[in-house]
């Protein structure tokens, strides 16, 4: 890679594009770079002015750069991140840096600390370890768990074609627990509040509340790091969605940012539904396209970009009913000191109570939780080689925790003569409480930060939906529970003709893994193949001798920006 330099080529705009992808998130992302590569013209509008999504980073003084929303992946060897990157020639361009594998995630209660490890023998292990008296109860938890990704990864996630009998002989353990609630599996074998919260330790990575969490989605987040390890991605989250964006460009599709798509326009097609026939950006301009990959919050696309009588009652009514994942609360620190001398390669996960349940109360009632618990991230800390983190001897953290989405909590007057919620005075005293209550919480493991802080700042649910247009400012889309995962969300190829359904509200789910391997998925229900059965059988799309991303010259957040059409910005 060092004999190559870096060309940034933005192609033209198509002037009547095949295929229009609504959001560069890495779901967007994913289905453009495999739609460029297999031939297709392709254009990503996005309204932000920086493509990614969450897992951009953003830049304070051309000093700190802070991750949005990637803070770790798993299955970067063989899993499925590394299938989606392989299949369009990126896996070997770009580097994976790996987490402490003695304990990538560490859980610290009030009196106890975790450590998970690698590898799943090694897990149930050290969970038996701790809590030698529930040997039996969570060897039964776990099996449980681990049966389920084993049938799944043999036969995958049941659609309507699925041979139901068949399934069931292949999948038992899928059909018995899959979308039963995980306090069902721990109540049937009498674990203890202790043991529970260890196993829920790192349900943050989702945000459901365990009456609700699906078996299924906490056995697959485990097993996500615990089959080859967790990661970081050198240099930050930017730099997935730079490869992909130049990718894209390299193939001659168009990333475009500061477009805001308005209106999906949509006619009658003759047969009594609708089909699409193009978008219509905020300022009026129209691009006709005969097909729309939508990979942005879901009930923005089925109740506000379609017109009404363009979706179907049911849907409109499926859509309506979605609760939306709990969204988070980040604080952003620059400190002027080397972090790995106070925190190994790991997360910190700060629990102040064993009872798991009990995190989601005061979300649900609109209040804040007056002990919430801390997740800790340090790009510093996991990528200790890369210089772009922060000024030599600093370091950058992250702190996040549950908040309620509710405005008038967060003290915002949504009046028509209001100003905006950032510049509201009592926004901003609340924010900064919040944003205190973290730092008191995380000097509790990591010591004195106050006097070592040389920049803060802080996200609030309000920030997710300015950037991303997100609902309720959930960064995980529709809430994953029971109720509402799987085959139980809507299906990539809608009722509407050329409308390709994609984001983390798909069947794929949420996170990075579940946003790419759901990127393929939009893009093969568009092109009627099964790309991911492709790539696992060893296709390559497109040609990865053309790409020169990492090059000499390579800056993953300048591949991702100044992408506007500057003679049609408003």
């Amino acid at each position: 890679m060092s004999e190559v330099t870096w060309e940034r080529v933005v192609p033209p705009m198509p002037e009547e594009p095949e295929v229009v992808v609504i959001g560069s998130g890495l779901s967007g992302l994913t289905a453009a770079a495999y739609l460029a590569a297999i031939g297709q013209q392709v254009l990503v509008l996005e309204q932000y002015d920086v493509a990614g999504g969450c897992s951009q980073t953003f830049r304070r003084k051309n000093e700190w750069q802070f991750d949005v929303g990637l803070h770790y992946i798993g299955g970067v060897k063989t899993g499925e991140i590394a299938r989606v990157l392989q299949g369009i020639g990126l896996l070997d361009r770009i580097e994976f840096p790996e987490l402490d594998p003695d304990g990538f995630d560490t859980y610290v209660f009030p009196d106890l600390e975790f450590r998970t490890p690698k590898g799943w023998d090694n897990y149930v292990g050290r969970l038996v370890e701790t809590f030698p008296e529930e040997e039996e109860g969570l060897r039964g938890v776990t099996d449980v768990m681990r049966n389920i990704m084993e049938e799944l990864r043999e036969v995958g996630i049941p659609d309507r074609k699925t041979d139901l009998a068949d399934y069931l002989e292949k999948a038992p353990t899928v059909v018995s627990w899959g979308t039963r609630s995980v306090t069902e599996l721990f109540d049937e074998h009498y674990l203890s509040e202790r043991s529970r919260a260890v196993i829920l330790g790192l349900a943050g990575d989702y945000a459901t509340p365990p009456s609700r969490a699906p078996v299924t989605i906490h056995a697959g987040v485990l097993d996500h790091y615990l089959q080859e390890g967790a990661f970081y991605v050198r240099g930050g989250g930017q730099e997935l969605a730079g490869q992909l964006v130049d990718l894209i460009h390299t193939y001659g599709g168009r990333v475009r940012t500061h477009a805001e798509v308005e209106r999906i326009l949509a006619e009658e097609d003759g047969e009594g539904g609708h089909r699409v026939s193009g978008v219509e950006l905020t300022g009026g301009e129209i691009i006709r396209t005969g097909s729309v990959i939508a990979t942005g919050d879901i009930k923005h696309l089925f109740l506000e970009l379609l017109d009404e009588e363009a979706v179907p009652d049911e849907i409109r009514s499926q859509v309506e009913g979605y609760r939306m994942a709990t969204p988070l609360f980040t604080v952003y620190l620059g400190l002027d000191f080397d972090i790995t001398e106070r925190m190994p390669a790991t997360n910190y996960w700060l629990h102040s109570r064993y009872d798991q349940e009990a995190y989601y109360t005061p979300v649900a009632e609109g209040k804040f939780d007056t002990d919430p618990p801390v997740y800790i991230s340090s790009a510093s800390a996991k990528d200790p080689g890369h210089e772009g983190h922060a000024p030599p001897g600093c370091s950058t953290v992250e702190l996040m925790t549950w908040a309620t989405p509710d405005p008038a909590a967060w003290g915002v007057d949504e009046s028509d003569d209001a100003p905006k919620y950032s510049r509201q005075a009592e926004y901003r005293k609340v924010k900064d409480r919040v944003m205190e209550q973290l730092i008191d919480r995380a000097e509790e493991k990591l010591g004195d930060l106050r006097s070592h802080i040389l920049w803060k700042e802080a996200a609030t649910p309000m920030t997710q939906t300015r950037y991303t247009l997100s609902s309720g400012g959930s960064s995980y889309g529709i809430e994953l529970a029971t109720d509402q995962f799987g085959p139980l969300r809507l299906e990539y190829r809608t009722p509407i003709g050329g409308l390709i359904l994609g984001g983390v509200s798909g069947r794929r789910g949420h996170g990075i893994v579940g946003a790419m391997v759901g990127g393929v998925e939009s893009a093969s229900a568009l092109t009627g193949r099964n790309l991911r059965r492709e790539v696992e059988a060893g296709a390559v799309f497109g040609d990865p001798s053309r790409l020169t991303a990492g090059g000499e010259g390579w800056d993953a957040l300048e591949a991702c920006r100044k992408l506007q059409e500057k003679t049609l910005r408003a």
